[in-house]
Parts: C-alpha cells; sequence; structure tokens
C-alpha cells in the first residue's frame, strides 16, 4: 500500500483533508484514537492486509504504516 493510499485512508476516519497529514506526522496528534486504528485495522485486514493493532500503535505515521502495509 502506498503512503498516499494510507494517508487517504486515515483522512476519511479522521474526516480532514489528506493535506493536513504528512507522512512522518505522529497520527495521535491529528486526533486518531485506539478505536479508530481498530477499525482502520479491520479494513485492511478484510483487504487481505496482515497487520495486527499493536503494529500500527507502535509507530503511528503514515510512513510506517504504508511499510507495513506494503
Amino acid at each position: 500500500m502506498t503512503t498516499d493510499e494510507v494517508r487517504s485512508r486515515i483522512a476519511q476516519v479522521l474526516d480532514i483533508p489528506e493535506s493536513e497529514i504528512a507522512d512522518d506526522d505522529n497520527l495521535l496528534d491529528h486526533g486518531l484514537d485506539s478505536v479508530r486504528v481498530m477499525s482502520l485495522v479491520e479494513a485492511w485486514r478484510a483487504a487481505g492486509a496482515t497487520v495486527a493493532f499493536v503494529d500500527l500503535a507502535e509507530t503511528p505515521t503514515v510512513e510506517a504504516w504504508a511499510k507495513l502495509l506494503d
């Protein structure tokens, strides 16, 4: 998954413009919480990704998540 795809999905969940999220921003600073992270995990798993909540929580950035989901 590309950084743009990850950023797009996060922006949808947070209901903010994609342009507000930089690759290395801490997503928690944008209001991402554990419930929303779990919804992202479930959506990405349904799409075939093998990612766990703890993996995403460890480094909550678009860049890190894109690497995990690639």
